[in-house]
């Protein structure tokens, strides 16, 4: 069946301020908890920048289900205005934050209104079928590393600009607000996408007629509750899989700037936020090569349960892999010249292209547990939902991961467990819990 472009394409759009806007904070968030003078410590930073996306990620879970529900009443296009709007003006809030209350809040606002997010999936959904999954889903989840380039971009370009492009930012907004520009700009392009949507998006939630709706998705829309939604062993197996691979995916977010970030003597790599950004957007570029290249051939050729299963297995060697740059950069590094030995410098460019290219497929998973929940869901209705009930699971784990990472991080650090590496020893066991997890979905699971 013809996709329609159009509108795949808005939604798409749609679906790259989530990535935009979260990313573009990733090179300046600790400088930005440093510079409200929480705490002196660049370990310590990291773990209220995790708190700040764990309470977004908290109030995105309250916010999911009832967001799911609501556009299977009134439509996904209205649903997904009100959630595009509201995280647009958040990250502008964000931007003119003085303390760490206001940062907190303005989190905390879009959070409710990202949990629109499992909307727009449900849009995907509606507009796919089983002709057409295996090219619609991987041209969707061609947005998360598109927004992932253009976030850390704006983040690490546009941060502190009366520091870096002079006197016509200075004296100004910009110079009381450093990190207000990259806030300003990617929440312009949101509203900016928003704009479009309201021309030109359709609404695409069509009730199914009564006798279309297979047994195991017959529970009434209005009516269905979480509880009857994990009585199906598919979407419950979904859910919990989808909570612990976000779990690692969320600490490794955190775990990797916190790495890139610290002192080389401290378990990191000493790098500049300007770095951190440019090597955040070139593992975007392989995600994006990822989707059109090779996912759509291997979704015709391959299974999306073995495929999920194999994208799951490569996360315990990227925290395996974190601990060894660490230990290259040590060796090369001369504290009194404070320079890098070149041939060590390779060697540790090329250990950190690794681990960004392996996380780049472990983060396939989430978009094939996309295309499991279309698979084992034919109602409209009940895709909705469960789109819904994975979301949650997606934002609960956007609460523990950051947490859990920076946390870990931090205690790793200071009583220095392990050396110092007791975080990649715990985060290498909860991703072997994880592929233990994805074996349970490819044995409920129907086939793709």
């Amino acid at each position: 069946t013809p996709l329609p472009k159009l509108q795949l394409a808005i939604i798409c759009l749609i679906r790259i301020t989530d990535p935009l806007l979260s990313t573009q904070m990733w090179p300046y968030i600790n400088q930005f908890i440093l510079s409200l003078r929480v705490t002196k410590e660049p370990s310590q930073a990291g773990f209220y920048s995790g708190l700040s996306d764990s309470v977004f990620g908290f109030t995105q879970f309250l916010a999911t289900y009832h967001w799911s529900k609501l556009s299977s009443a009134v439509g996904r296009k209205p649903v997904i205005l009100i959630g595009t709007v509201g995280v647009a003006l958040s990250t502008v809030y964000l931007g003119v934050s003085t303390s760490l209350t206001e940062l907190l809040i303005s989190r905390s606002i879009g959070g409710v209104f990202g949990g629109t997010a499992s909307v727009v999936q449900s849009v995907v959904g509606d507009l796919s079928d089983d002709s057409n999954q295996a090219a619609a889903f991987p041209i969707y989840a061609l947005a998360w590393p598109i927004g992932s380039i253009t976030g850390p971009f704006i983040g690490g370009v546009l941060s502190n600009p009366a520091e870096k492009y002079g006197s016509f930012f200075q004296n100004s907004v910009f110079s009381r607000h450093p990190y207000f520009l990259p806030c300003l700009a990617s929440g312009l392009l949101t509203l900016l996408c928003a704009l479009l949507a309201y021309f030109y998006l359709k609404e695409s939630f069509r009730k199914l007629p009564v006798e279309d709706i297979s047994d195991e998705v017959s529970l009434n829309e209005c009516d269905t509750s979480l509880k009857q939604l994990f009585s199906i062993p598919i979407i419950r197996s979904l859910a919990i899989s989808v909570f612990s691979l976000n779990v690692n995916a969320g600490a490794f977010d955190f775990i990797f700037l916190l790495v890139c970030y610290s002192p080389i003597e401290r378990g990191g790599l000493s790098l500049s936020s300007s770095t951190i950004g440019l090597a955040l957007s070139a593992s975007g570029i392989v995600y994006v090569a990822l989707q059109l290249f090779i996912m759509p051939v291997m979704l015709k050729r391959v299974e999306a349960t073995a495929l999920y299963t194999i994208t799951i297995a490569s996360w315990p060697v990227v925290f395996a892999t974190l601990p060894l740059i660490n230990i290259v950069a040590r060796r090369g590094f001369a504290i009194e010249t404070g320079e890098m030995d070149s041939s060590m410098r390779i060697i540790l460019w090329a250990g950190v292209a690794f681990v960004l290219v392996l996380s780049r497929i472990g983060y396939e998973a989430y978009s094939l547990s996309l295309i499991l929940t279309k698979t084992n869901t034919s109602d409209p209705a009940l895709l909705a939902v469960s789109n819904g009930l994975v979301s949650c699971a997606n934002s609960l784990a956007r609460i523990v991961g950051p947490v859990l990472g920076s946390f870990i991080f931090s205690i790793s650090d200071q009583y220095h467990l392990f050396g110092g590496y007791f975080w990649a020893m715990f985060m290498v066991c909860s991703c072997l819990w994880t592929c233990k997890l994805s074996r349970d979905v490819a044995h409920h699971s129907r086939s793709s």
